[in-house]
């Protein structure tokens, strides 16, 4: 089931990503706040907290694999349907520099068995852009069974899921979900560098910032030809195939070092073993479709979330994956080699499924939610189209907000699949 808010006059606004934080107004008075230390499988230790007005026996679980939801801003909404809203934190909040999505995955698990532990009997998670693919993809693990769950994250670390307990969910919800971190950076890498070592290496001929190639400053909309797109994207797929190798090299270095430590120990191998590589991943905001708006073409205006000077957000320190280790890059940014991509974890969605589709987004595109539809084989799928940039604020200073209708329409399924 589809369906689409009405559409009000457009009105130009500054593109780029203004917060996703509660409004304070929202939150109805009583509510308590209750933080939880929890034991991952692995041994590690996670933060949850626990939003409830008394006496939920449901609760909603938001997790982003970097960033910390506790005021997320569909927490007053949740709150306000009647029930609990867990607010799951990352090992490494603010940081994913380390971030192996399947690791990941535990955190996940050691919140979930802590709302079964406190009673709650309906438990749905919760994904806003960079979540959906970390829910989805425990989703898809926890719907397995032991023997088939990933043995080992890509970069080759032992993910201990066959082991894990990873407690199954009763329904799913998706907000601005893009297609996961992999694929929404495969889409964005500018394929013209050259050189990984130099920032500013660049093939003229592949160049998307180029007015050859049909960039126009904003906010006036590029006008890419039919022949250059098809060049660049194969060639987005050549340069994510070059870090990928990058990446591999240097944990085949460290494991041949480790091995030979074993038999011959050396001062270099020794070295090499105990060496955690990091590199710089430059020029990742460079998806054509954020410049170029008549493709897939939507109610957004020319930009990306970091804003509308390429200049700034594809050479920033600001950006995606811009620091990496080989690990990281490999299980979360990668768009060949990472397992957490939604079109490979949504065909195992079995249970209700609400899908919120902002029109304005400039970061998940109408063609990618089609695709995340299409392969959802749940029966019980609702997706809804609002007016609303990324997180949902107003396109215009005119309109309603749209974090508020996204809101109205989570308490309204809730009420109605349980």
């Amino acid at each position: 089931m589809t369906q689409e808010t009405p559409k009000t006059g457009r009105v130009a606004v500054t593109a780029g990503l203004r917060g996703a934080s509660w409004n304070a107004e929202r939150m109805k008075l009583p509510f308590s706040t209750t933080p939880f230390s929890l034991n991952t499988h692995d041994g590690q230790r996670a933060l949850g907290f626990l939003f409830a007005r008394g006496g939920e026996r449901k609760a909603v679980l938001a997790m982003h694999p970097r960033e910390m939801v506790m005021t997320h801003y569909l927490v007053p909404d949740v709150l306000d349907a009647g029930w609990a809203f867990w607010a799951q934190a990352p090992r490494s909040i603010g940081n994913d520099l380390r971030l192996e999505h399947e690791i990941a995955l535990l955190d996940v698990a050691a919140g979930i068995r802590q709302l079964r532990a406190l009673g709650f009997e309906k438990i749905v998670l919760l994904g806003n852009s960079g979540g959906a693919g970390l829910l989805s993809f425990y989703n898809q693990q926890s719907l397995l069974p032991a023997e088939q769950r990933i043995a080992r994250t890509p970069g080759g670390r032992p993910t201990q899921l066959a082991n894990a307990e990873l407690p199954v969910v009763d329904g799913l919800i998706f907000v601005s979900p893009h297609p996961g971190q992999g694929a929404l950076l495969l889409n964005a890498l500018d394929p013209s560098v050259t050189d990984e070592n130099d920032a500013f290496s660049c093939d003229p001929a592949l160049d998307p910032f180029s007015s050859t190639n049909g960039f126009r400053r904003p906010p006036e909309s590029a006008q890419y030809a039919p022949d250059f797109i098809e060049r660049y994207r194969a060639a987005q797929v050549v340069r994510c195939e070059r870090i990928d190798a990058k990446a591999r090299e240097m944990i085949r270095r460290k494991r041949e070092a480790l091995a030979r430590l074993k038999e011959a120990p050396s001062r270099t191998d020794k070295q090499v073993a105990s060496h955690s590589p990091i590199f710089q991943v430059w020029r990742t905001d460079a998806d054509l479709r954020s410049w170029d708006t008549s493709l897939d073409p939507s109610d957004r205006l020319v930009g990306t979330l970091w804003g509308a000077d390429p200049a700034v957000s594809n050479l920033g320190s600001v950006g995606f994956a811009r620091v990496v280790t080989p690990e990281s890059w490999l299980s979360t940014w990668s768009g060949l080699s990472s397992n957490a991509v939604m079109a490979k974890t949504v065909p195992l969605v079995q249970q209700p499924a609400l899908l919120i589709e902002y029109t304005g987004d400039n970061c998940v595109f109408p063609a990618d939610i089609q695709v995340m539809l299409a392969a959802m084989p749940t029966p019980d799928k609702t997706h809804l189209r609002v007016r609303g940039n990324h997180h949902g604020q107003a396109l215009g200073p005119d309109e309603p907000n749209g974090q508020e209708i996204a809101g109205s329409h989570i308490q309204g399924w809730l009420d109605s699949r349980f």
